[in-house]
């Protein structure tokens, strides 16, 4: 009988001192190693990554502008997550050649580095959300790379091309806001330049847009029906007339809200549009609703791992 409790004494003291070496274990903090490149800023765990975060920045955004804009890194270590920071920027769309070379670049990146192919994710502010989205769908349809992203996201991003346009012309006619109007100038022209005017082809502006919300187009991004998905925006419409003078419809929340129940509705299987309050703040302590700072990052690593 003693031997027997001897024996279950000393069984429950080793379960007790594993758990404590166990706890021990995951609390010590994984060292990370950075790399540099012209593409891009890869920060990774020196053990083998448990998840990848490719992020792209908006307007004109570099790798180490989306690091002092979006604060996830140290969330990222706490998860052992690799986060690869692009530096391609200034991409309302992706021409075809762009997105072979774009692809290119994070195959080549995610091998070398021996970051995970099963258990990637992509994600972008403001015209970085376009090259998100255009970039994952993409990669998910061409075998070649064997990459496909588990999930993808943007923030605030401008997803129609053709009511990008209407906009900018209707910030021309008010001209109210001196930022406005130098964006929607320069918009107009580039906007023209490359499809003409929506009026009169809209059939272009559907090739390119990642919704085209006038004729319900959202093809580019339709091989991401298995993919899970969140639209982040901060629709703060006070904000937005007090200083450009435009309503919900001049906003890119609105597209985006219009695009997230089109796809609930099509059996997009994992859609979430997340749609803050008070949220946008810049590094500088500007209050803009058009930032990164909308997302929360211990949210996102969360719905990553999960």
């Amino acid at each position: 009988m003693k031997n027997h409790i001897f024996l279950f004494l000393g069984c429950l003291i080793f379960t007790i001192s594993c758990k404590k070496i166990r706890k021990e274990k995951t609390n010590v903090k994984v060292e990370y190693s950075k790399l540099t490149t012209l593409e891009y800023e890869l920060f990774r765990p020196n053990t083998p990554p448990k998840s990848v975060l490719i992020l792209f920045g908006g307007y004109p955004e570099t790798a180490i502008d989306i690091q002092r804009e979006f604060k996830i890194l140290e969330v990222a270590k706490e998860s052992e997550v690799a986060i690869l920071y692009a530096n391609l920027n200034q991409k309302l769309w992706l021409e075809d050649k762009e997105k072979v070379q774009l692809a290119e670049v994070l195959h080549t990146a995610i091998l070398n580095n021996k970051l995970p192919t099963d258990n990637i994710y992509v994600g972008g502010f403001s015209s970085g959300g376009n090259v998100a989205l255009l970039i994952s769908s993409y990669i998910t349809e061409t075998k070649k790379y064997n990459l496909k992203p588990k999930g993808v996201f943007i923030v605030d991003s401008p997803i129609d091309l053709s009511a990008l346009f209407t906009t900018a012309e209707t910030n021309l006619k008010v001209n109210f806001s001196k930022d406005a109007v130098l964006e929607s100038t320069w918009l107009i022209k580039s906007l023209e330049e490359r499809f003409g005017n929506p009026n009169t082809n809209i059939t272009n502006y559907q090739n390119f847009s990642i919704y085209t919300n006038s004729t319900k187009y959202f093809k580019n991004i339709s091989s991401l029906k298995n993919t899970k998905i969140r639209f982040y925006t901060e629709p703060d419409v006070l904000w937005w007339k007090e200083n450009r003078k435009t309503d919900l419809k001049q906003t890119n929340a609105y597209y985006i809200k219009q695009l997230s129940d089109k796809l609930k509705k099509s059996e997009f299987k994992f859609v979430e549009y997340i749609a803050t309050e008070n949220r946008g703040y810049r590094t500088n302590g500007d209050r803009h609703p058009h930032s990164w700072s909308i997302v929360d990052p211990v949210g996102l690593i969360n719905w990553m791992i999960q």
